[in-house]
């Protein structure tokens, strides 16, 4: 069976934030798919705000202020990367959290969205493996034979882009986004007018034929 064929940019994302609020990203890991695999991935740690942490999300990711304390802001973080979201297709993993990391960080530097859409992996994955009993990475990366170390940034970008490339190999199509119409999933989008949440759009058509 030949690789699913990804044209255009396809990036996986992941963040983690050092508080509850929102735009307090610290971590951003981006795994980049090309013909149908991983080529690359890339993991910057981000000075959050005033440089503060939760003990509570601290004991997740292990990030602590002395981490940080010297390096790049989001801003800066971003100008990096932001020429490969632009046009690009993204997928998270419980993409609802990390795009309002991504909105509020955009919103508290003063920075404009940029112009995306994106696929929420555990709602695909949901879809498509709806008798795995989870679909959180650890399950979707022990349902694979796949090491990995989770609330690492990087890990978690790396799984997420793998398990679509997964779902999208099973399924015999050339992408996820093409799983995502073929399962009833709205791609979401993102731009500098706003943004559309991913959702589910309708029972995909094998289960609807099962009920006919």
């Amino acid at each position: 069976m030949s690789s699913p064929d990804f044209s255009g940019k396809t990036i996986a994302i992941d963040f983690e934030t050092a508080t509850e609020a929102r735009a307090s990203a610290c971590s951003i890991g981006l795994a980049f798919i090309e013909d149908g695999r991983v080529v690359r991935v890339e993991e910057r740690l981000i000075r959050p705000p005033e440089n503060r942490y939760s003990p509570f999300n601290s004991a997740i990711h292990g990030i602590r202020p002395e981490h940080t304390r010297h390096a790049p802001d989001f801003a800066e973080v971003m100008a990096e990367f932001v020429p490969d979201f632009e046009g690009a297709r993204m997928i998270a993993h419980n993409a609802s959290f990390d795009f309002s990391v991504l909105r509020a960080c955009f919103d508290l530097c003063g920075l404009e969205y940029p112009k995306v859409s994106y696929l929420c992996s555990v709602k695909l994955a949901q879809r498509h493996w709806p008798d795995l009993g989870s679909h959180r990475l650890n399950v979707l990366a022990a349902h694979l034979g796949l090491r990995f170390s989770h609330h690492n940034a990087a890990e978690d970008a790396r799984i997420c882009a793998e398990a679509c490339l997964a779902m999208a190999r099973e399924a015999e199509v050339p992408d996820p986004f093409e799983l995502a119409l073929k399962l009833g999933l709205n791609v979401g989008r993102l731009d500098r007018r706003g943004y559309e949440p991913c959702s589910f759009a309708r029972k995909p058509k094998r289960a609807a034929a099962l009920q006919a």
